[in-house]
């Protein structure tokens, strides 16, 4: 269990200061010159040897992502950094709670990264439906700019702007090309790669596109030490991470924890256990519900980290555990999620547009048992041909839950099938219907 003394994030919660003088008294700015004028080439190196791996669900090697920008900047295409702020991930709200309570770190970061990237600018792309949290960064960032932290004349010696822009509430920019174009005021359809932003990004010019978390961590890894944050975790896995817990758990929560850590481990020390018991989980969604789902005597004793839940098949992607009891109809639940993709689709791709549309509708049937059961590998089969054949990964995302599903949880379909073919009047499936 992570100590308190080692957590980056001391004001999670909300409970303490979050303004300028709030954050110093917590150790954030300490220092931060000193980082600065070790320069670049040493910066990038710490990261790598960090290990941090990107906490935006892809779990890329941020100090290996920050090294692709060029080394030497044209005049005529400056550097930019891009913060992935549009956490519209299902079950995932880490990121609200670090700009709404401790945005300093973020901040920061911002600076830090920029710096380390030979960028002069930076943009903070905001979910839409977050309001107070975008006004609190934005408070933030005056607040920085006030006391010359940032901005074109600051105490760190690097010319530095940051801008917070709010989006419109689209799941399909969060995804970084889709939020680039998003950003230079066009509609949010992903790019076809490459040209990968380091190369060509924002405006044309090289960019490096973060999570929230991956930039907020970087300067207490920087004062800290790349061996601290590899003390936690198991290699390729190291470091801290919050981790976002919803469902039939007693006390949902966020909790920045060691990456690693046991499922059963976090659930009970940070969420009271599950409800009703552990005998009484059924499966859990590990991080956010664009991976698929493991069955509760998989996911139990498992380490929560990207390559433990890569064996089971599914991933620790955002760490959003979203946890589901026997009260579970699973069967519905993972049509709402067929019913989100279909929704956020951006309609570009066509095994996206059409696919998406046609397997929740597929799924809508199979909630209420209206259908024939050699449906199930159509099902299967349709997902196949939209997983990996689309620009983004939203494709990806709207057929691995399916698949998880079909995977575990086939005989509970069939049985529905079986029910609805012998009466379609019957109690629960009018009430599925409904």
């Amino acid at each position: 269990m992570l100590e308190d003394k080692d957590r980056i994030f001391t004001n999670l919660y909300g409970f303490g200061d979050r303004s300028l003088k709030g954050a110093r008294a917590r150790g954030n700015w300490d220092g931060t010159k000193a980082i600065i004028d070790k320069g670049r080439d040493w910066i990038i190196a710490e990261m790598k040897a960090s290990g941090l791996r990107g906490r935006g669900g892809a779990g890329f090697p941020t100090g290996l992502k920050w090294s692709f920008m060029p080394k030497t900047v044209d005049p005529k295409r400056p550097h930019y950094l891009v913060i992935n702020a549009d956490e519209s991930e299902p079950g995932t709200c880490k990121d609200r709670e670090i700009m709404r309570n401790d945005p300093h770190t973020l901040v920061e970061g911002a600076l830090i990264a920029s710096f380390a990237m030979g960028a002069h600018a930076c943009y903070i792309y905001v979910r839409g439906e977050y309001i107070q949290e975008r006004e609190r960064l934005e408070a933030a960032v005056d607040e920085a700019y006030e006391a010359r932290l940032i901005g074109k004349d600051n105490i760190h010696g690097w010319p530095f702007d940051l801008y917070v822009h709010h989006g419109a509430g689209a799941y399909i920019c969060g995804e970084e090309t889709a939020m680039l174009e998003s950003l230079e005021g066009k509609k949010g359809m992903p790019r076809m790669k490459p040209p990968f932003p380091a190369g060509m990004g924002l405006y044309g010019s090289p960019t490096t596109v973060n999570n929230v978390e991956s930039i907020a961590v970087a300067p207490t890894i920087l004062r800290r030490g790349a061996s601290w944050f590899t003390s936690f975790g198991a290699p390729n896995n190291f470091g801290t991470k919050v981790f976002c817990v919803s469902g039939h758990v007693n006390k949902p929560c966020n909790v920045e924890e060691a990456m690693s850590i046991p499922f059963r481990e976090l659930i009970d020390k940070h969420c009271g256990g599950v409800r009703g018991g552990w005998d009484n989980l059924l499966a859990v969604i590990p991080g956010g519900a664009s991976v698929r789902l493991v069955p509760a005597a998989e996911i139990i004793d498992c380490p929560m980290d990207f390559d433990s839940l890569a064996k089971l098949k599914s991933g620790l992607g955002t760490a959003a555990a979203i946890v589901m009891d026997k009260s579970t109809d699973i069967i519905r639940a993972i049509a709402r999620l067929s019913y989100f993709y279909k929704h956020e689709s951006c309609g570009q791709c066509t095994p996206c547009r059409e696919g998406a549309g046609w397997m929740w509708r597929v799924m809508e049937r199979m909630v209420q048992g209206r259908a024939q059961k050699r449906e199930i590998d159509m099902l299967l089969d349709v997902t196949k041909q939209v997983e990996g054949h689309t620009i983004c990964a939203l494709g990806d995302a709207a057929a691995w839950p399916i698949q998880g599903l079909i995977a575990h949880f086939r005989p509970e379909i069939e049985r529905r099938i079986d029910q609805y073919a012998a009466n379609p009047a019957s109690e629960p499936l009018r009430a599925a219907a409904e």
